[in-house]
């Protein structure tokens, strides 16, 4: 099966291993509804929220849908889709080290993708699915990311629109 390498991948192949666990709290002034109905809205980085979840949902998600930045380039947007924001350099400089530097977008793409897309992994039950939308400039590496991670014939299909 092809794999895909890139500048910083051995870095951050196992950091969602190395991710602290943060606990989950309840904000009364933020909750609507019962308690105990069993649904959460986690508000933080996606990462830190994603290992919070793994002691409660650890392989019994049914669902993932994920809509990650598109790496178009495109600063002006809801958020800065460069991979160049504040946060995202000074994570690479602590996950990837002075290597960082010198990624390109897809580079710094494929390493915030990587850790994220291993602990939906984990999250997502035997028969659980995951769904992407994503546009031209990365579905060819989601694909083969995901093929990686999932396994290749985890796949089912595109769908285009």
């Amino acid at each position: 099966m092809p794999k895909l390498d890139w500048i910083g991948k051995q870095h951050v192949t196992n950091h969602a291993e190395e991710v602290p666990f943060r606990l989950l709290g309840r904000v009364p002034v933020a909750s609507e509804g019962s308690p105990d109905s069993g649904n959460v809205i986690v508000h933080g980085d996606n990462l830190e929220a994603l290992k919070a979840l793994m002691p409660y949902y650890r392989e019994r998600v049914k669902l993932v849908f994920i809509d990650p930045p598109y790496n178009t380039g495109n600063e002006n947007w809801v958020y800065n889709d460069r991979m160049n924001a504040p946060k995202m350099k000074r994570w690479l400089g602590r996950v990837v080290g002075g290597e960082g530097e010198d990624l390109s977008r897809h580079d710094k793409w494929l390493c915030m993708m990587y850790p994220r897309l291993e602990l939906l992994r984990s999250l997502l039950a035997d028969d659980g699915s995951l769904w992407m939308t994503i546009d031209d400039n990365e579905a060819h590496y989601a694909k083969i990311l995901m093929d990686e991670i999932f396994g290749r014939d985890n796949f089912i299909a595109n769908i285009v629109w």
